[in-house]
C-alpha cells in the first residue's frame, strides 16, 4: 500500500538530492597554491548546514503526514504576496548594486524588506531604518576591514 505524502516531503526530497549533486559538484572546485584553506571548504560548510536543515525539514514533513488537498480562494499572486515583493526588491538591489553600491544598497534592500513586512508606523519606520543601517554596516565592516573583501562601492560614493 502507497500512502500519500504531502507537498512538504517532496521539496525535503528535492533539496536533499540538490545538496548531494552540488556537494559532489564541489570536488570539481580547483586547488589554489595560495590561502591557508582550499576554495572547496566554504562551499561544503554552507552545504552541510543546508543539508543539516533539509533533514529536519523531511523529518518534520514526513511526521507531519499526508497533506490534504488545498483548495485556496485566493489566487497565486494574492498567496505569494510577501516572497514576490522580496524577490522583486532582491533583484532591485542587484540592479542597483553598480550604482548604490553594497553599503548603500544593502541598507536600502533591508529597510524596504522590513518595511513591505513589518508595521509602517513612523516609530516601526524608524526601527526598521536603525536595524538595515547597523545591520549592513556592522557586515559592511567585518567584510571590509576584518576579511579584507573588496565589496562593491558604486558610483554614489565613489564620489566623495
Amino acid at each position: 500500500m502507497v500512502s500519500a505524502i504531502n507537498r512538504d516531503t517532496v521539496v525535503a526530497v528535492f533539496l536533499l538530492l540538490l545538496c548531494g549533486i552540488f556537494y559532489a559538484a564541489s570536488f570539481q572546485i580547483k586547488e589554489t597554491n595560495y590561502g591557508t584553506i582550499g576554495a572547496e571548504v566554504w562551499p561544503r560548510l554552507v552545504l552541510a548546514v543546508l543539508f543539516v536543515l533539509s533533514s529536519i525539514y523531511f523529518f518534520q514533513s514526513v511526521r507531519a503526514g499526508p497533506g490534504e488537498a488545498t483548495t485556496h480562494k485566493t489566487g497565486f499572486l494574492a498567496r505569494y504576496r510577501n516572497a514576490i515583493l522580496c524577490y522583486g526588491l532582491f533583484l532591485g538591489f542587484l540592479l542597483t548594486l553598480d550604482f548604490l553600491g553594497m553599503l548603500l544598497g544593502g541598507a536600502a534592500f533591508v529597510f524596504l524588506a522590513l518595511s513591505v513586512l513589518g508595521e509602517r508606523t513612523p516609530r516601526q519606520l524608524a526601527i526598521h531604518a536603525i536595524v538595515a543601517v547597523v545591520s549592513v554596516g556592522a557586515m559592511w565592516s567585518i567584510f571590509t576591514f576584518a576579511l579584507r573583501v573588496i565589496l562593491p562601492e558604486g558610483e554614489v560614493l565613489s564620489i566623495w
